[in-house]
């Protein structure tokens, strides 16, 4: 069934709400990502493919994705970041079927990703591998070597996500260790590159379409902490836990694109022009 605008909204409320109550930060990269990882699961993800996420420090949203589709409770996400509970900070190495690898020493989520879709190739298995990267992770060496690897091998069942939000832990990516603009920088190393808006569906879907002979990267131009007033697009989304009115704020904003969701002409056109790609 197609992901609606409705039930994303409901998931950011989930989101938002489950980590005011544990008090804990990491909301901005959370909701940079939230869309895209909604859409992969509700709508391309099959029984044999496999998702991993190399930024994992946006379990949050893997979680809330879960639970929308039924495979974690209400109850689970209750006990966010609690003691004794599964949902840790960032995915664990067992005990949730969906989640096949802990993540979150940044820059080895594509290796695993890489290694899948090898396994695919070897097995003669019709299994796509998504694989959602942050754009700090590029500044990294291993993440490079990864996708070298999958471009030589001409992994054609390998889509590799970049939440390209500009900003880290420690400033933005320009500042701290620049790799923009992030498509030119990485047009040489043989993939098809897309580049999307990555909080509208409809882009994100044009991005995804599977006209391709080799591994696909789309490039998500997200906000960090989209949707929470005084904190969208700021460093401080990185770590710091929401205040209560910055909580309230985000809540009635998402509340409010679930009864008036935002449409622009310039998001409606650039989705029906489909996506800029890099051949």
């Amino acid at each position: 069934m197609p992901l609606s605008i409705v039930s994303l909204n409901k998931a950011r409320r989930r989101l938002i709400d489950m980590h005011y109550r544990a008090k804990v930060g990491h909301v901005g990269g959370n909701l940079s990502c939230l869309d895209a990882m909604m859409l992969i699961h509700h709508e391309y993800l099959g029984r044999h493919d496999r998702f991993i996420l190399s930024k994992g420090h946006s379990a949050g949203a893997l979680y809330v994705t879960l639970w929308s589709l039924g495979r974690l409770t209400d109850g689970d996400l209750d006990r966010f970041h609690q003691d004794g509970s599964l949902l840790a900070g960032h995915p664990p190495a067992r005990g949730i079927p969906d989640i096949r690898f802990a993540t979150g020493s940044l820059g080895h989520g594509l290796s695993l990703a890489a290694g899948l879709a090898l396994a695919a190739k070897l097995q003669r298995a019709n299994r796509r591998v998504f694989c959602l990267t942050s754009d700090g992770e590029w500044q990294e060496g291993s993440t490079l070597e990864a996708a070298i690897f999958s471009a030589h091998h001409r992994f054609d069942n390998l889509t590799i996500l970049v939440d390209h939000n500009r900003l880290q832990g420690f400033g933005s990516t320009d500042a701290v260790a620049s790799m923009n603009p992030l498509h030119e920088r990485l047009s040489g190393l043989g993939f098809e590159i897309r580049k999307c808006d990555g909080h509208d569906l409809g882009s994100i879907r044009a991005a995804l379409a599977p006209d391709r002979y080799r591994p696909l990267l789309v490039i998500l131009n997200t906000i960090k902490g989209r949707g929470v007033p005084n904190v969208a697009g700021t460093v401080e989304s990185h770590y710091l836990p929401l205040t209560a009115e910055q909580y309230a704020g985000a809540m009635a904003q998402f509340e409010m694109e679930s009864r008036y969701p935002p449409v622009t002409a310039e998001r409606y056109a650039g989705a029906m022009a489909g996506p800029e790609i890099d051949r």
